[in-house]
């Protein structure tokens, strides 16, 4: 994941959790799911052709890496050819790209504060 992205989705996140919880330790198992997959990170077609641009991501290796990590987790690809367009792409790859941010924050999500969340997503 490129710097540019990083960065994005962790200000992403930061809201997310600023957005929608409490100041006292809280159950964040959500956070992925309210943060990527609620609504839809980016809606438009031609937003997300700028959006890929914008972070320098190949429209093409964001759909092998789409279908890399569905191998892998699904056991199967599930992308259609329907859902080879630059908004449905963008949107699988952020949801991807969150979880794995999440991944490596290395946090127990169960059992955190909203402190220690923003402190792991601004730590470099």
């Amino acid at each position: 994941m490129n710097n540019s992205l990083q960065t994005e989705l962790k200000t992403h996140l930061q809201d997310t959790v600023l957005e929608n919880y409490g100041n006292d330790c809280t159950d964040f198992s959500e956070l992925h799911h309210l943060a990527f997959n609620q609504s839809e990170y980016i809606i438009g077609y031609y937003q997300a052709e700028q959006w890929l641009k914008q972070h320098d991501i190949s429209a093409f290796e964001a759909i092998a890496d789409i279908i890399e990590w569905e191998l892998e987790v699904l056991g199967e690809s599930q992308l259609k050819p329907s859902d080879i367009n630059a908004e449905r792409i963008v949107n699988l790859g952020v949801y991807i790209a969150g979880e794995q941010l999440l991944g490596e924050l290395d946090l127990d999500l169960e059992d955190t504060s909203v402190i220690e969340i923003i402190a792991a997503l601004k730590a470099d």
